[in-house]
């Protein structure tokens, strides 16, 4: 079905009608004036012999291809089926003060930002991605999506803030994970978390909360720790110690069935999508077809002429 999307453009119609009233309301009146003629003997020496037909087809065609070209300026589509995959990652970045430790150079924080970013990199463009920030809040940068530009922005704008949610940082990656639209297809689906952090939750729900609520959906979830264990920073003029929780993020990837890594490799991260599978979604989009109305316009404003030139030996 042909839909316009830009239909106040179809205003351009009216001109091309009111042209074609106007050679209507012209070819009754030269009839009208003919019939003056009383003599219609003398009429016929005249005159030449007429057109008939031929005179309207030339006109005809010349109105008809201004109508359509009037008509493709409101951009006319066909509604298409494509198909969409459904499949998504998630990655959760820690932002807690205690990841600007240098015990990672350049810090905890770069080395994280480094990583997604190749991550990101490599991930296979059909798959959805999105991106969580926590800190004493967990939030959505980037809701799940094909838009690998606006997840590297947001990786490289991440900034540091006090306290950590580990287990927020999983629950609204799971909610994150439900927002993506089914498009036709049967459940959630298939997704991945990848969690980078340095461990200790300090905020919100428990790790082992987080860690079920990630089972009972299915949703395997992959933690990369950063940071050694005599990493220290300066918070508020005081030097504390932050060692990293390795045990805590090995459980969550363990309880998840996902993987646990300290120092993983790009070649390393790919096991976290190679078996998710897929789940093929089918979203109606429009597809413009306004050079199909220019081609027909073309053809028709074509054939005018070249009757016109045939019948009339001028151009209409």
């Amino acid at each position: 079905m042909i839909r316009f999307l830009q239909p106040w453009w179809l205003l351009a119609v009216l001109p091309v009608l009111a042209l074609a009233g106007v050679y209507v309301w012209r070819q009754l009146h030269r009839r009208s004036y003919a019939m003056r003629f009383t003599n219609v003997e003398l009429l016929r020496s005249l005159a030449p012999k007429g057109l008939g037909w031929r005179r309207h087809a030339s006109a005809g065609a010349f109105l008809l291809s201004l109508l359509v070209l009037a008509t493709g300026l409101a951009r006319p589509s066909i509604d298409e089926r494509r198909p969409l995959e459904r499949a998504t990652i998630m990655l959760a970045i820690d932002v807690s003060l205690s990841m600007q430790a240098d015990d990672v150079a350049p810090t905890r924080l770069q080395a994280a930002q480094e990583a997604a970013k190749q991550f990101v990199a490599e991930l296979p463009p059909t798959f959805n991605l999105g991106l969580v920030s926590f800190a004493k809040s967990a939030n959505v940068l980037v809701p799940p999506g094909k838009d690998r530009t606006a997840v590297v922005e947001a990786i490289d704008g991440l900034s540091l803030a006090e306290a950590t949610a580990t287990g927020e940082a999983v629950f609204t990656c799971l909610d994150a994970i439900r927002s993506v639209p089914a498009d036709g297809a049967q459940g959630p689906p298939p997704a991945r978390i990848v969690l980078l952090s340095d461990g200790y939750r300090t905020s919100g729900r428990s790790i082992e909360e987080a860690g079920s609520a990630a089972q009972d959906a299915n949703v395997p979830v992959s933690t990369i720790a950063f940071g050694t264990d005599g990493g220290e920073v300066d918070i508020a003029g005081q030097q504390q110690r932050v060692p990293v929780d390795r045990l805590s993020l090995a459980q969550l990837a363990e309880t998840t069935q996902g993987f646990f890594y300290e120092a993983a490799s790009v070649s390393e991260l790919k096991k976290v999508y190679q078996d998710m599978g897929s789940s093929i979604g089918f979203r109606t989009e429009p597809r413009e077809v306004t050079q199909w109305y220019a081609g027909i316009a073309l053809l028709l404003a074509l054939v005018a002429a070249a009757m016109s030139l045939l019948w009339t030996s001028r151009l209409p």
